[in-house]
Protein backbone atom coordinates (compact mmCIF):
# COMPACT_ATOMS: atom_id res chain seq x y z
CA UNK A 1 0.00 0.00 0.00
CA UNK A 2 2.85 2.23 1.21
CA UNK A 3 4.58 1.73 -2.61
CA UNK A 4 1.21 2.21 -4.25
CA UNK A 5 0.43 5.72 -2.81
CA UNK A 6 4.47 6.71 -3.40
CA UNK A 7 3.77 5.97 -6.95
CA UNK A 8 -0.06 7.00 -7.53
CA UNK A 9 0.01 9.38 -4.88
CA UNK A 10 -3.53 10.44 -3.16
CA UNK A 11 -6.10 13.86 -3.69
CA UNK A 12 -6.64 16.03 -1.73
CA UNK A 13 -9.75 14.11 0.15
CA UNK A 14 -7.64 11.11 0.50
CA UNK A 15 -4.64 12.92 2.32
CA UNK A 16 -7.40 14.42 4.67
CA UNK A 17 -8.85 11.29 5.39
CA UNK A 18 -5.65 9.33 5.86
CA UNK A 19 -4.54 12.51 8.40
CA UNK A 20 -7.82 12.67 10.20
CA UNK A 21 -7.43 8.84 10.87
CA UNK A 22 -4.15 8.95 12.12
CA UNK A 23 -5.02 11.91 14.85
CA UNK A 24 -7.36 9.65 16.05
CA UNK A 25 -5.44 6.45 16.17
CA UNK A 26 -3.99 8.31 20.05
CA UNK A 27 -5.16 10.21 22.80
CA UNK A 28 -6.38 13.81 21.90
CA UNK A 29 -5.16 17.12 23.83
CA UNK A 30 -7.82 18.73 25.51
CA UNK A 31 -7.85 21.92 26.02
CA UNK A 32 -9.89 24.56 27.89
CA UNK A 33 -12.75 26.37 25.18
CA UNK A 34 -11.38 29.96 26.50
CA UNK A 35 -8.29 28.75 24.64
CA UNK A 36 -9.18 27.90 20.77
CA UNK A 37 -8.25 31.01 19.43
CA UNK A 38 -5.14 31.15 21.57
CA UNK A 39 -3.77 28.40 20.38
CA UNK A 40 -0.83 28.21 17.66
CA UNK A 41 1.99 26.33 16.71
CA UNK A 42 5.16 26.40 14.39
CA UNK A 43 6.88 23.04 12.40
CA UNK A 44 9.90 23.13 10.70
CA UNK A 45 10.65 20.29 8.19
CA UNK A 46 14.77 20.82 9.87
CA UNK A 47 17.80 22.57 9.07
CA UNK A 48 21.28 22.98 9.98
CA UNK A 49 21.75 25.92 12.88
CA UNK A 50 17.48 26.12 12.87
CA UNK A 51 17.08 27.30 16.87
CA UNK A 52 14.15 29.32 15.46
CA UNK A 53 11.44 27.50 17.69
CA UNK A 54 13.29 28.32 20.98
CA UNK A 55 13.06 32.32 20.37
CA UNK A 56 9.11 31.88 18.80
CA UNK A 57 7.09 29.71 21.75
CA UNK A 58 8.46 32.38 24.08
CA UNK A 59 7.78 35.32 21.90
CA UNK A 60 4.66 34.19 20.95
CA UNK A 61 3.18 33.18 24.77
CA UNK A 62 4.34 37.08 25.65
CA UNK A 63 2.40 38.14 22.97
CA UNK A 64 -0.53 36.55 24.60
CA UNK A 65 -0.44 32.55 22.94
CA UNK A 66 -0.81 29.35 24.01
CA UNK A 67 2.14 27.50 22.47
CA UNK A 68 1.88 23.31 22.97
CA UNK A 69 5.01 22.56 20.71
CA UNK A 70 5.60 19.09 20.57
CA UNK A 71 9.10 18.90 19.05
CA UNK A 72 11.46 16.18 17.81
CA UNK A 73 14.86 15.07 17.90
CA UNK A 74 17.87 15.56 15.32
CA UNK A 75 19.01 12.64 13.20
CA UNK A 76 21.59 12.60 10.62
CA UNK A 77 22.89 16.16 9.69
CA UNK A 78 20.12 18.27 10.96
CA UNK A 79 19.50 19.61 14.83
CA UNK A 80 16.79 18.89 17.54
CA UNK A 81 14.84 21.43 19.67
CA UNK A 82 14.56 18.68 21.77
CA UNK A 83 18.12 17.95 22.06
CA UNK A 84 19.00 21.49 22.15
CA UNK A 85 17.03 22.10 25.57
CA UNK A 86 18.13 19.77 26.78
CA UNK A 87 21.61 20.79 26.68
CA UNK A 88 20.05 23.50 29.41
CA UNK A 89 20.95 21.10 32.94
CA UNK A 90 17.95 20.20 34.03
CA UNK A 91 15.36 20.37 31.76
CA UNK A 92 12.66 18.01 30.87
CA UNK A 93 10.75 17.33 27.54
CA UNK A 94 8.66 14.53 29.09
CA UNK A 95 5.48 15.97 30.07
CA UNK A 96 2.08 14.45 30.80
CA UNK A 97 -0.59 16.51 29.27
CA UNK A 98 -1.58 17.53 32.76
CA UNK A 99 1.48 19.09 33.00
CA UNK A 100 1.38 20.33 29.63
CA UNK A 101 -2.04 21.98 30.69
CA UNK A 102 -0.10 23.90 33.42
CA UNK A 103 2.48 25.05 31.41
CA UNK A 104 0.29 26.87 28.93
CA UNK A 105 -1.77 28.08 32.83
CA UNK A 106 1.49 29.32 34.09
CA UNK A 107 4.13 30.54 30.93
CA UNK A 108 1.94 30.19 28.24
CA UNK A 109 4.42 28.04 25.87
CA UNK A 110 6.06 24.53 26.35
CA UNK A 111 8.10 22.07 24.22
CA UNK A 112 7.92 18.87 24.68
CA UNK A 113 8.39 15.52 23.37
CA UNK A 114 5.91 13.19 21.63
CA UNK A 115 4.20 10.76 23.77
CA UNK A 116 3.43 7.42 22.82
CA UNK A 117 -0.01 7.80 23.05
CA UNK A 118 -0.38 10.79 20.86
CA UNK A 119 -1.06 9.48 17.53
CA UNK A 120 0.89 6.05 17.81
CA UNK A 121 -0.51 5.12 14.10
CA UNK A 122 2.25 7.67 13.03
CA UNK A 123 5.17 5.89 14.36
CA UNK A 124 4.09 2.51 13.42
CA UNK A 125 3.81 3.95 9.90
CA UNK A 126 6.95 5.81 10.04
CA UNK A 127 9.07 2.94 10.63
CA UNK A 128 7.47 0.84 7.59
CA UNK A 129 7.85 4.03 5.22
CA UNK A 130 11.92 3.57 6.42
CA UNK A 131 12.27 0.04 5.34
CA UNK A 132 10.15 0.61 2.32
CA UNK A 133 11.90 3.29 0.72
CA UNK A 134 8.85 5.10 0.76
CA UNK A 135 9.81 8.06 3.25
CA UNK A 136 10.11 10.80 0.67
CA UNK A 137 6.28 10.44 -0.18
CA UNK A 138 4.75 13.88 -0.56
CA UNK A 139 0.93 12.52 0.80
CA UNK A 140 2.90 10.30 3.30
CA UNK A 141 4.99 13.29 4.80
CA UNK A 142 1.93 15.66 4.58
CA UNK A 143 0.13 13.27 6.37
CA UNK A 144 2.84 12.73 9.14
CA UNK A 145 3.30 16.54 9.95
CA UNK A 146 -0.38 17.22 10.17
CA UNK A 147 -1.52 14.49 12.41
CA UNK A 148 0.50 15.82 14.92
CA UNK A 149 -1.00 18.89 14.82
CA UNK A 150 -4.77 18.20 14.46
CA UNK A 151 -4.14 16.40 18.31
CA UNK A 152 -2.82 19.63 19.73
CA UNK A 153 -6.42 21.64 18.46
CA UNK A 154 -4.81 24.45 17.11
CA UNK A 155 -6.55 27.59 15.73
CA UNK A 156 -3.13 28.47 13.13
CA UNK A 157 -0.06 26.81 12.37
CA UNK A 158 3.07 27.33 10.72
CA UNK A 159 5.31 25.18 8.93
CA UNK A 160 8.79 26.25 8.03
CA UNK A 161 9.41 24.43 4.82
CA UNK A 162 13.51 24.34 3.71
CA UNK A 163 14.54 23.89 0.95
CA UNK A 164 18.84 23.84 -0.48
CA UNK A 165 21.67 21.95 -0.21
CA UNK A 166 21.02 20.77 3.75
CA UNK A 167 17.16 20.51 3.48
CA UNK A 168 15.15 17.43 2.71
CA UNK A 169 13.88 19.36 -0.87
CA UNK A 170 16.98 20.81 -2.40
CA UNK A 171 15.00 22.31 -5.33
CA UNK A 172 12.47 25.06 -4.18
CA UNK A 173 9.46 23.81 -6.46
CA UNK A 174 9.89 20.66 -4.36
CA UNK A 175 9.11 22.50 -1.03
CA UNK A 176 6.74 24.81 -2.90
CA UNK A 177 4.36 20.95 -3.67
CA UNK A 178 4.54 20.05 0.17
CA UNK A 179 3.91 23.38 1.46
CA UNK A 180 0.46 23.96 -0.87
CA UNK A 181 -0.03 20.17 0.06
CA UNK A 182 0.42 21.26 3.87
CA UNK A 183 -1.91 24.28 3.12
CA UNK A 184 -4.63 22.69 1.34
CA UNK A 185 -4.82 19.61 3.99
CA UNK A 186 -5.06 21.92 7.09
CA UNK A 187 -7.62 23.38 5.42
CA UNK A 188 -10.03 20.68 4.56
CA UNK A 189 -9.05 19.47 8.02
CA UNK A 190 -10.22 23.05 9.59
CA UNK A 191 -7.11 23.99 10.57
CA UNK A 192 -5.84 27.52 9.55
CA UNK A 193 -1.96 26.56 8.20
CA UNK A 194 0.98 29.06 6.47
CA UNK A 195 3.58 27.71 4.89
CA UNK A 196 6.78 29.46 4.38
CA UNK A 197 9.35 28.59 2.36
CA UNK A 198 12.86 29.50 3.35
CA UNK A 199 16.73 28.77 2.20
CA UNK A 200 18.36 25.88 3.72
CA UNK A 201 21.97 26.57 1.97
CA UNK A 202 23.68 28.46 4.72
CA UNK A 203 22.99 27.62 8.05
CA UNK A 204 20.54 30.14 10.13
CA UNK A 205 22.40 32.36 12.15
CA UNK A 206 25.86 32.49 13.48
CA UNK A 207 25.93 29.42 15.23
CA UNK A 208 25.47 25.31 14.75
CA UNK A 209 25.77 23.40 17.89
CA UNK A 210 23.36 22.28 20.81
CA UNK A 211 24.57 25.19 23.46
CA UNK A 212 25.82 27.22 20.96
CA UNK A 213 22.49 27.67 19.78
CA UNK A 214 20.53 28.17 22.96
CA UNK A 215 23.27 30.78 23.60
CA UNK A 216 22.78 32.58 19.98
CA UNK A 217 18.56 31.79 20.60
CA UNK A 218 18.94 33.96 24.23
CA UNK A 219 21.18 36.76 22.16
CA UNK A 220 17.75 37.04 19.99
CA UNK A 221 15.58 37.18 22.92
CA UNK A 222 18.06 40.25 24.01
CA UNK A 223 17.03 42.22 21.04
CA UNK A 224 19.68 41.06 19.39
CA UNK A 225 21.67 38.28 17.65
CA UNK A 226 22.08 37.47 13.85
CA UNK A 227 20.10 39.73 11.27
CA UNK A 228 19.26 36.33 9.56
CA UNK A 229 17.21 34.36 12.61
CA UNK A 230 15.54 37.89 13.92
CA UNK A 231 14.18 38.33 10.19
CA UNK A 232 12.61 34.74 9.75
CA UNK A 233 11.14 35.27 13.46
CA UNK A 234 9.85 38.30 12.65
CA UNK A 235 10.25 40.10 9.66
CA UNK A 236 8.60 43.40 10.22
CA UNK A 237 8.14 44.46 6.66
CA UNK A 238 4.90 42.27 5.00
CA UNK A 239 3.10 42.47 1.72
CA UNK A 240 -0.54 43.74 1.32
CA UNK A 241 -2.48 40.13 2.03
CA UNK A 242 -3.91 40.04 -1.51
CA UNK A 243 -0.73 40.14 -3.37
CA UNK A 244 1.42 36.82 -3.90
CA UNK A 245 3.54 37.31 -0.40
CA UNK A 246 7.29 37.75 -0.59
CA UNK A 247 9.65 37.62 2.64
CA UNK A 248 6.91 37.69 5.54
CA UNK A 249 7.12 37.40 9.05
CA UNK A 250 6.61 33.87 10.77
CA UNK A 251 5.46 35.51 13.96
CA UNK A 252 3.68 37.96 12.34
CA UNK A 253 1.73 35.43 10.29
CA UNK A 254 0.98 32.96 13.30
CA UNK A 255 -1.15 35.78 15.09
CA UNK A 256 -2.75 37.31 12.04
CA UNK A 257 -3.82 33.29 11.46
CA UNK A 258 -5.38 33.18 14.93
CA UNK A 259 -7.09 36.21 14.74
CA UNK A 260 -4.63 38.58 17.31
CA UNK A 261 -3.47 41.10 14.94
CA UNK A 262 -5.62 42.97 12.35
CA UNK A 263 -2.21 42.51 9.85
CA UNK A 264 0.70 40.51 9.80
CA UNK A 265 3.23 43.53 10.02
CA UNK A 266 0.92 44.31 13.42
CA UNK A 267 1.58 40.75 14.29
CA UNK A 268 5.13 41.05 13.81
CA UNK A 269 6.04 44.24 15.37
CA UNK A 270 4.13 42.72 18.51
CA UNK A 271 6.40 39.54 17.89
CA UNK A 272 9.44 41.97 17.42
CA UNK A 273 8.60 43.93 20.80
CA UNK A 274 8.22 40.95 22.78
CA UNK A 275 12.11 39.87 21.91
CA UNK A 276 13.26 43.67 22.28
CA UNK A 277 11.89 44.57 25.94
CA UNK A 278 12.28 41.18 27.24
CA UNK A 279 9.21 39.54 27.92
CA UNK A 280 9.94 36.87 25.09
CA UNK A 281 12.98 36.03 27.31
CA UNK A 282 11.01 36.40 30.95
CA UNK A 283 8.73 33.50 29.45
CA UNK A 284 11.94 31.63 28.28
CA UNK A 285 13.04 31.68 31.67
CA UNK A 286 9.39 30.35 32.96
CA UNK A 287 9.24 27.55 30.71
CA UNK A 288 12.90 26.07 31.62
CA UNK A 289 12.24 26.59 35.72
CA UNK A 290 8.71 24.82 35.24
CA UNK A 291 10.30 22.21 32.82
CA UNK A 292 12.70 21.19 35.65
CA UNK A 293 15.77 23.30 35.14
CA UNK A 294 17.03 24.89 38.76
CA UNK A 295 15.44 28.36 39.16
CA UNK A 296 18.38 29.93 39.73
CA UNK A 297 20.35 28.72 36.82
CA UNK A 298 17.19 29.63 34.39
CA UNK A 299 17.53 33.47 35.58
CA UNK A 300 21.27 33.15 35.68
CA UNK A 301 21.14 32.22 32.11
CA UNK A 302 18.39 34.82 30.86
CA UNK A 303 20.15 37.78 32.62
CA UNK A 304 23.45 36.99 31.99
CA UNK A 305 25.92 38.08 29.73
CA UNK A 306 27.28 36.08 27.10
CA UNK A 307 30.29 35.19 28.15
CA UNK A 308 28.61 34.62 31.50
CA UNK A 309 26.02 32.09 30.17
CA UNK A 310 28.75 30.04 28.46
CA UNK A 311 30.34 29.09 31.56
CA UNK A 312 26.64 27.74 32.54
CA UNK A 313 25.96 25.34 29.88
CA UNK A 314 28.13 22.39 28.08
CA UNK A 315 31.09 22.98 26.85
CA UNK A 316 33.74 21.71 24.53
CA UNK A 317 37.11 20.55 25.58
CA UNK A 318 39.13 22.45 22.67
CA UNK A 319 38.49 25.04 19.93
CA UNK A 320 40.27 25.69 16.82
CA UNK A 321 40.17 28.76 14.46
CA UNK A 322 40.08 28.65 10.71
CA UNK A 323 41.48 30.63 8.82
CA UNK A 324 40.28 32.27 5.04
CA UNK A 325 42.13 30.73 2.53
CA UNK A 326 42.56 33.06 -0.03
CA UNK A 327 40.82 36.99 -0.11
CA UNK A 328 37.46 37.01 -1.33
CA UNK A 329 33.77 38.27 -0.87
CA UNK A 330 31.84 35.34 1.19
CA UNK A 331 28.73 33.78 -1.25
CA UNK A 332 28.32 31.27 1.24
CA UNK A 333 29.11 29.10 3.84
CA UNK A 334 27.28 25.67 2.90
CA UNK A 335 25.39 24.20 5.65
CA UNK A 336 26.03 20.26 5.01
CA UNK A 337 29.71 19.52 4.93
CA UNK A 338 29.47 21.75 8.04
CA UNK A 339 27.15 20.04 9.67
CA UNK A 340 28.46 16.58 8.77
CA UNK A 341 31.98 17.58 10.07
CA UNK A 342 29.90 18.49 13.31
CA UNK A 343 28.53 15.25 13.14
CA UNK A 344 31.81 13.08 13.05
CA UNK A 345 32.70 15.27 15.76
CA UNK A 346 29.66 13.84 17.86
CA UNK A 347 27.13 16.97 17.54
CA UNK A 348 24.93 14.54 15.43
CA UNK A 349 23.44 11.44 16.30
CA UNK A 350 23.19 8.36 12.87
CA UNK A 351 20.87 6.35 15.20
CA UNK A 352 18.20 7.12 17.31
CA UNK A 353 19.39 6.85 20.97
CA UNK A 354 22.63 7.65 20.10
CA UNK A 355 24.94 10.04 22.89
CA UNK A 356 24.97 13.75 21.77
CA UNK A 357 28.00 15.90 22.96
CA UNK A 358 26.56 19.06 23.74
CA UNK A 359 29.51 21.38 23.59
CA UNK A 360 30.27 20.79 20.18
CA UNK A 361 29.31 22.58 17.06
CA UNK A 362 31.10 25.97 15.19
CA UNK A 363 30.14 29.62 15.10
CA UNK A 364 30.67 31.51 12.30
CA UNK A 365 32.71 34.46 12.70
CA UNK A 366 32.26 36.28 9.49
CA UNK A 367 28.67 36.56 7.46
CA UNK A 368 27.51 36.46 3.69
CA UNK A 369 28.89 39.67 2.12
CA UNK A 370 31.65 40.21 3.84
CA UNK A 371 35.09 40.52 2.56
CA UNK A 372 37.73 38.09 4.11
CA UNK A 373 41.58 38.22 4.09
CA UNK A 374 44.16 35.74 3.36
CA UNK A 375 45.06 34.00 6.64
CA UNK A 376 49.23 34.09 6.41
CA UNK A 377 51.43 31.60 4.03
CA UNK A 378 52.19 28.57 6.80
CA UNK A 379 50.23 29.35 9.47
CA UNK A 380 48.62 26.86 11.39
CA UNK A 381 45.07 26.80 12.90
CA UNK A 382 45.31 28.53 16.46
CA UNK A 383 43.97 27.15 19.39
CA UNK A 384 42.03 29.68 21.33
CA UNK A 385 40.75 29.38 25.07
CA UNK A 386 36.87 29.82 25.91
CA UNK A 387 35.23 32.63 24.66
CA UNK A 388 32.18 34.26 23.87
CA UNK A 389 29.92 34.22 21.38
CA UNK A 390 30.70 36.42 18.39
CA UNK A 391 28.71 39.62 17.96
CA UNK A 392 27.48 39.36 14.47
CA UNK A 393 28.11 42.66 12.47
CA UNK A 394 26.02 43.98 9.94
CA UNK A 395 28.47 46.19 8.06
CA UNK A 396 31.04 44.76 4.90
CA UNK A 397 34.39 45.63 6.59
CA UNK A 398 37.03 42.98 6.49
CA UNK A 399 38.37 41.72 9.09
CA UNK A 400 42.23 42.11 9.79
CA UNK A 401 44.16 40.24 7.76
CA UNK A 402 45.11 36.49 9.53
CA UNK A 403 41.52 37.01 11.12
CA UNK A 404 39.82 33.48 11.69
CA UNK A 405 36.44 33.13 9.84
CA UNK A 406 35.17 29.96 11.93
CA UNK A 407 35.76 28.57 15.40
CA UNK A 408 34.95 25.09 16.18
CA UNK A 409 34.14 23.81 19.20
CA UNK A 410 35.46 20.14 19.50
CA UNK A 411 35.94 17.12 22.46
CA UNK A 412 38.78 15.67 20.17
CA UNK A 413 42.80 17.29 20.41
CA UNK A 414 42.49 18.93 16.98
CA UNK A 415 40.44 18.29 13.59
CA UNK A 416 41.94 15.89 11.39
CA UNK A 417 43.24 17.01 7.89
CA UNK A 418 40.20 15.64 5.79
CA UNK A 419 38.10 17.49 8.67
CA UNK A 420 39.74 20.75 7.88
CA UNK A 421 39.92 20.49 3.86
CA UNK A 422 35.75 19.93 4.83
CA UNK A 423 35.17 22.97 5.84
CA UNK A 424 37.20 25.32 4.12
CA UNK A 425 35.83 23.66 1.10
CA UNK A 426 32.03 24.73 2.80
CA UNK A 427 33.49 28.45 2.60
CA UNK A 428 32.32 29.95 -1.05
CA UNK A 429 34.45 33.42 -1.91
CA UNK A 430 33.68 35.53 -5.19
CA UNK A 431 35.84 38.53 -6.13
CA UNK A 432 32.57 41.04 -6.17
CA UNK A 433 32.32 43.69 -3.78
CA UNK A 434 30.87 43.20 -0.35
CA UNK A 435 26.72 43.49 -0.13
CA UNK A 436 24.22 42.78 2.27
CA UNK A 437 23.40 39.41 3.17
CA UNK A 438 19.59 38.60 1.53
CA UNK A 439 16.78 37.00 3.74
CA UNK A 440 16.22 33.52 3.93
CA UNK A 441 12.43 33.62 3.50
CA UNK A 442 11.54 32.98 0.01
CA UNK A 443 7.52 33.00 0.13
CA UNK A 444 5.01 32.94 2.16
CA UNK A 445 1.84 30.74 1.07
CA UNK A 446 -1.43 31.59 3.05
CA UNK A 447 -4.43 29.32 3.62
CA UNK A 448 -7.47 30.05 1.50
CA UNK A 449 -9.98 32.75 2.32
CA UNK A 450 -13.86 32.19 2.68
CA UNK A 451 -14.46 32.96 -0.39
CA UNK A 452 -12.07 30.61 -2.39
CA UNK A 453 -12.88 27.65 -0.11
Amino acid sequence: MLMAIRLQGMDLEETVALTQALANSGQQLEWPEAWHQQLVDKHSTGGVGDKVSLVLAPALAACGCKVPMISGRGLGHTGGTLDKLESIPGFTVIQSPEQMQGLLEKVGCCIVGQSKELVPADGILYEARDVTATVDSLPLITASILSKKVVERLSALVVDVKFGGAAVFPRQAEARELARALVDVGAGLGLRVAAALTAMDHPLGRSVGHTLEVEEALLCMDGAGPPDLRDVVIRLESPPLHLNPGPTPAGGALLWLNGQAEAQAEGAARVAAALDDGSARDRFERMLATQGVDPGLARALCSGTPAQRRQLLPRAREQEELLAPADGTVELVRALPLARVLHELGAGRSRAGDPLRFGVGAELLVGVGQRLRRGKRGSRPRLSPAAAPPTPSTNCRPPPAGSPWLRVHLDAPALSDPQRRALQGALVLSDREPFAAPSPFSELILPPTNAQQ
